[in-house]
């Protein structure tokens, strides 16, 4: 999940390697008597960093771990089930071999059993597709989230341009511009309002 979720949010912004809140001013161009040329108005850059987001924001976290215990149920669904059909092939072939089953039998067994192996094939694939949709479906909120509080935070910040930090793909940065743990912040107290918004209805 980290690593869909860490794709999706790097596509938040990857183009300058450093500074932030510093202003630039291009060369004037050349003015005539009744015009002055305006300065610019100047870049400034922030970044996040993904990995301390993803370790202390508290929805994520919470994300994380319910699928986590999908993952986990429908692992155990499939063990269980895999260990049954595995024990009524092995007492299956005992008795083929003992000679306790009749050939009409053995055909009918073995065609149940068959039948059962696909069944858990088919039950292993729905099971994955199930999983894989709500991981999306929690990937897609996580962004929307971040995406939302960003837009707001900006507001007032006013930065032209938020940065996702991952391993080295900002080589250098001035740690001033660094907004980490405000957005962390941020983040978490939104979402302990939502949770206390949705506990009282």
């Amino acid at each position: 999940m980290k690593k869909t979720i860490l794709t999706m949010a790097l596509a938040m912004g990857c183009m300058m390697f450093a500074a932030c809140g510093g202003k630039e001013t291009k060369p004037a161009k050349a003015a005539d008597k009744t015009e002055a040329a305006a300065p610019d108005k100047g870049v400034s850059i922030a970044f996040v960093d993904l990995d301390s987001l993803m370790a202390k924001y508290q929805y994520y976290l919470d994300c994380s771990e319910t699928l986590e215990k999908k993952r986990a149920s429908i692992s155990t669904t499939l063990n269980n089930k895999g260990l049954a059909l595995q024990k009524e092939m092995a007492d299956f072939q005992e008795k083929v071999q003992s000679g306790n089953m009749s050939q009409d039998q053995a055909t009918k067994t073995q065609a149940a059993l068959v039948k059962k192996q696909s069944q858990l094939q088919n039950l292993q694939d729905n099971l994955a597709e199930e999983f894989q949709k709500e991981q999306n479906k929690y990937n897609e909120a996580l962004h929307d989230s971040i995406d939302n509080f960003l837009a707001s935070y900006n507001k007032t910040a006013g930065y032209t341009l938020i940065l996702a930090r991952s391993n080295d793909n900002i080589l250098l940065a001035d740690p001033e511009c660094d907004i980490t743990d405000e957005v962390i912040s941020g983040l978490n107290k939104r979402y302990k309002g939502k949770e206390t918004k949705e506990d009282k209805k």
